[in-house]
């Protein structure tokens, strides 16, 4: 895996494209979790095993609905029919989840396709695991389009 100095870049650029989709989708959109602190504390949180670590990259709202979201794009040099996600990440996802219900949780990778962390598990939970079992292997066949889960986007005014 690549360090976390060599994956921020690449997290913060998918963390401001999916922001932007959602504004364009009518939702009022939110920076929070681990990008959001302090140097000193995201320094800290790479040091530990805390769940703080995972927390969603964003939160947003609609009118009276409200979503959280994990950004979760790949380095160049792994692109493949499959996304790629940390027991870690998805063990706090689901922790979160039944936290925070009824406010979803949703990963959205870096192609714009979007899956739950209890649709990863369901997905994964008879299938192809990564040899480590660190990682969670779902086919992007089985993530849903962001306009199927966020709305269609919202014409601009000419």
């Amino acid at each position: 895996m690549t360090s976390w100095q060599e994956s921020k870049p690449v997290g913060d650029a998918h963390e401001q494209r999916v922001a932007t989709a959602l504004r364009q989708h009518g939702w009022t959109v939110q920076l929070c979790g681990q990008g959001t602190y302090p140097p000193t504390i995201q320094q800290a949180l790479t040091r530990t095993r805390s769940a703080l670590r995972q927390f969603p990259d964003l939160i947003a709202a609609r009118g009276s609905e409200l979503i959280t979201i994990d950004a979760k794009d790949r380095m160049p040099s792994t692109h493949s029919d499959r996304y790629a996600i940390s027991t870690t990440t998805l063990n706090a996802g689901l922790i979160f989840t039944a936290a925070h219900a009824p406010t979803p949780l949703y990963y959205v990778f870096g192609d714009l396709k979007v899956l739950t962390p209890a649709e990863v598990l369901h997905y994964t939970d008879h299938a192809l695991r990564h040899s480590s079992g660190a990682y969670h292997l779902v086919s992007t066949r089985r993530a849903h389009a962001f306009d199927n889960v966020f709305g269609s986007a919202i014409p601009r005014a000419a």
